[in-house]
């Protein structure tokens, strides 16, 4: 599928499967088509070109409340004037069903998202955490085949989005219904998702489950965005290997310190936390190197030697 603004290619011959069930993200940065995905499929914009089908159903030109998906925005999108139950029946009521009805399936979903008693209060009485799992209920009530998150999380503070996480894989998997999560954090990403789609300039980089986009990543972007790596241009790797191509080489592979390793110098040295971070220069070329924080780490200007496994050096190709 395709959709252009004119010139712009918002969206460039995206073509990806999702299956049902499966937890899948859309990661990239700003303006990268993630999200202009995301919305060809929830109905909210139509493809210049190209076909969408939702279980074997084609949508386009099917309006948004037609289509067997609900979606929860970053902002959540609560009516500020509405009970917390209100807000989450207010699709069941459109759709006709009983108050009774709706209030009973309301508060099932506010037990779902772990908020049971709280029906009766208004959205600008809960935290940033609670109206995101109030936004969560209201998509989730209506029992649709795919819930759709357009970077949910972004508006939560580190720790409460990492406990927001495990809740919504753990929702997902209760519900055993196909998630579609638009995100730019790729730690969020990893953490979550049965597979990743990495987007750039309006198509899609590469498809595959996070180990496979983390380990062994196709294009000099990818292995960029997706974590921390020592992307290598092919004259250093002809110098290491013989081979001139381009490769990826992950902090965490470098060990310092090994007698057969290659010479180095430390250029830099940060704490993180759990972490250092060592720069290391090797015949010229800066490298990043992370070590736990509680192994001793070299002076800045010393030389050491810095050495990896073969394996850890993923060969991208010539064209990377």
């Amino acid at each position: 599928m395709s959709r252009h603004y004119g010139d712009v290619r918002a969206v460039d011959s995206v073509d990806l499967e999702v299956g049902e069930g499966e937890f899948f993200a859309l990661l990239g940065p700003s303006g990268s088509g993630k999200t202009t995905s995301l919305r060809l499929i929830a109905g909210f914009d139509q493809p210049t070109s190209g076909h969408i089908e939702i279980f074997g159903e084609t949508a386009e030109g099917v309006p948004p409340y037609r289509r067997n998906v609900n979606t929860v925005f970053q902002d959540y999108a609560l009516f500020p004037h509405m009970s917390v139950r209100d807000n989450v029946a207010y699709g069941l009521m459109i759709r006709g069903m009983g108050r009774k009805d709706r209030y009973l399936a309301a508060e099932d979903a506010l037990e779902m998202v772990r908020l049971p008693g709280y029906g009766d209060r208004p959205p600008s009485a809960l935290s940033g955490g609670q109206r995101q799992r109030v936004a969560l209920a209201r998509a989730i009530v209506n029992k649709p085949r795919v819930l759709l998150l357009d970077e949910p999380l972004g508006a939560l503070d580190l720790k409460l989005r990492e406990q927001m996480q495990e809740e919504l894989k753990s929702l997902q998997q209760a519900l055993d219904i196909t998630f579609i999560f638009v995100t730019h954090d790729q730690g969020e990403a990893l953490s979550m998702a049965d597979r990743v789609a990495v987007f750039n300039q309006g198509r899609i980089r590469q498809i595959g489950s996070p180990e496979d986009i983390y380990q062994r990543p196709r294009s000099r972007f990818v292995a960029d965005f997706v974590g921390s790596s020592n992307v290598l241009e092919p004259s250093f790797v002809k110098d290491l290997t013989g081979t001139g191509t381009w490769a990826s080489l992950r902090p965490e592979a470098i060990r310092i310190g090994d007698e057969d390793g290659h010479p180095a110098t430390v250029v830099s040295r940060s704490y993180t936390g759990a972490m250092n971070r060592i720069g290391l220069e090797i015949r010229g070329v800066r490298l990043t190197a992370t070590v736990p924080a509680d192994v001793p780490v070299p002076a800045v200007g010393a030389s050491v030697t810095a050495s990896w496994d073969a394996a850890a050096l993923h060969v991208m190709g010539a064209d990377a």
